[in-house]
């Protein structure tokens, strides 16, 4: 068993699924921003760290109950033509919560921001904790039937799993904070939860649309984002070399 897992194959494909777990991860980690920034300020990093490690549970708990995630693609009912599984479910519901979700900080946002409306309670360390291990699942279920499409062995899954979610924790703290100092790049990580729910609402009702040109578009609009903002330092900068001057 040992020398099985120690061979060129099984590395390489704990490598790529490793690299296909992160970029799966990356929608994810969106939201667990999205949602840590509801908390008190003091605990959003804790509400980042201890949601992706439940993040982690989940996906463990689902790699192991492997017979039951293939089982979740076989229809339980028949639509007028229209094969419902469980999968469609729990994806349409995730979908429809994504959009939901989105539309509302977006909302709040633009409110907030234009007519300075009182701030919005903040969302208790045990709510942001449920919403991000239960909006796991629906970001799980894609990589975990990924995971075992492309590997036979369980330990290799699970490592990749874990090495994924590492890199997350890691990048977790930085990205919420450029994301908490930049407005802007929140309301594109919220125009992506729009775009992602409406892919998983597709992919339910068996529209399916290739991932590649959802991450085509997630990197088109965060290049663009960039020049903005390499043009506003650039801006801030003469503005404030203009004053000195003065």
């Amino acid at each position: 068993m040992m020398a099985e897992l120690l061979t060129g194959e099984a590395l390489a494909a704990f490598l790529t699924l490793a690299a296909l777990e992160i970029v799966l991860g990356i929608d994810n980690l969106m939201f667990v921003q999205i949602v840590a920034s509801r908390c008190r300020p003091e605990l959003q990093d804790s509400a980042r760290r201890w949601g992706l490690v439940f993040a982690l549970l989940t996906r463990l708990a689902l790699l192991f109950s492997i017979a039951w995630v293939a089982g979740l693609v076989r229809p339980i009912a028949d639509l007028w033509g229209y094969e419902l599984s469980w999968r469609d479910i729990i994806l349409g519901g995730g979908g429809i919560f994504l959009l939901v979700k989105a539309t509302m900080e977006i909302h709040h946002s633009v409110e907030s921001g234009e007519h300075g409306g009182a701030a919005r309670p903040h969302l208790s360390f045990l709510a942001a904790i449920i919403q991000i291990a239960l909006l796991d699942i629906v970001f799980s279920l894609d990589s975990v039937i990924t995971a075992v499409g492309m590997a036979d062995h369980i330990a290799i899954m699970v490592a990749a799993v874990v090495a994924a979610m590492i890199v997350m924790l890691v990048a977790a703290a930085p990205v919420g904070r450029f994301v908490h100092n930049h407005p802007t790049v929140k309301m594109l990580c919220l125009s992506f939860l729009l775009l992602i729910g409406t892919a998983l609402i597709a992919e339910a009702l068996h529209f399916h649309i290739p991932k590649g040109y959802i991450y085509f578009a997630i990197a088109f609009s965060a290049g663009v984002e960039a020049l903005n903002m390499m043009v506003r330092r650039k801006q801030a900068r003469k503005a404030d070399t203009g004053e000195r001057v003065v």
